[in-house]
């Protein structure tokens, strides 16, 4: 193994078993601060935690067994860096990421009382289960334009869940709008990579491909490959195009999935809320 390839991951590994124990400290956090919730707060904490939980797992062992899906690249001989293992982890945990996301929203929405809020949250997961049906479509087939709707997708999400913050702003009070620019910088930045570096990274790979008149994979060619085919590579050449977002997606991704297990929502004063929606409340 090169010294470059070896180096990252060995700081991959790090991290991943850094994340793992964070998220044992926070599983302690949330049992400590079930006296100061109510009893549906903290129902809806562990909920996040253990969403938080599929993540972490997920993201970990993608970190100690990395695979390059498309070329069918490992660093390990074995099943486990198998690309249909490997994608399989990566759509369970990606779905769990979401839910958590899809539950923040609604909970800041059902506080503020915004109907455009929920609707976005319900349509969250959905969209996110569609992606990850294009990047199966990707992975099986080795044709990019899979992965180009896939992280359009995601981009989107991203741009709804700050669609759906905007109408918050004025219901919230103070402190609270603190929370919501937070998660609107995040937004917008992540947005921004989707669209402006992975989408087009994507769509130059599959241009590429089209140029060079690459033949495409049937969908049951592809099973069969990806689930009995991995070719081990420790060039740094391989895998340089993949260690800045695999780097990204392990590492500060995760301690997001973890941050949102704490996350207080962003209620709203009962002054500001019609009577019937404080009723509900």
């Amino acid at each position: 193994m090169s010294t470059e390839v070896f180096s990252w991951w060995a700081v991959l590994c790090t991290v991943a078993g850094l994340n793992m124990a964070a998220w044992l400290v926070s599983a302690s956090a949330v049992a400590r601060g079930r006296a100061r919730l109510s009893a549906d707060a903290h129902a809806e904490r562990r909920l996040q935690l253990l969403l938080s939980a599929g993540y972490v797992l997920g993201c970990a062992f993608r970190s100690f067994v990395p695979v390059y899906d498309v070329p069918r690249l490992c660093l390990f001989d074995s099943w486990l860096s198998s690309v249909v293992v490997g994608r399989s982890v990566a759509t369970l945990a990606e779905l769990c990421f979401a839910a958590q996301w899809a539950l923040l929203l609604r909970r800041v929405s059902l506080d503020a009382g915004s109907s455009i809020g929920m609707v976005c949250a319900w349509l969250l997961v959905p969209l996110i289960a569609v992606a990850e049906t294009f990047s199966w479509y990707a992975v099986l087939t080795t044709s990019n334009i899979g992965h180009v709707v896939e992280e359009s997708l995601w981009g989107l999400c991203a741009a709804l869940f700050l669609a759906s913050l905007a109408p918050l702003w004025p219901r919230c009070a103070r402190p609270q709008r603190r929370a919501l620019a937070l998660w609107c910088v995040a937004g917008l930045a992540y947005v921004g990579y989707m669209f402006l570096v992975d989408v087009p990274m994507y769509w130059s790979r599959w241009l590429a491909d089209e140029a060079m008149g690459r033949q495409y994979m049937s969908l049951a060619q592809g099973f069969a490959d990806v689930s009995g085919r991995w070719t081990v590579s420790h060039r740094w050449e391989d895998w340089r195009s993949e260690v800045l977002w695999m780097s990204l997606y392990f590492s500060v991704a995760v301690w997001i999935s973890l941050a949102l297990a704490h996350m207080p929502g962003a209620r709203v004063p009962m002054a500001r809320m019609g009577p019937a929606h404080a009723a509900k409340l």
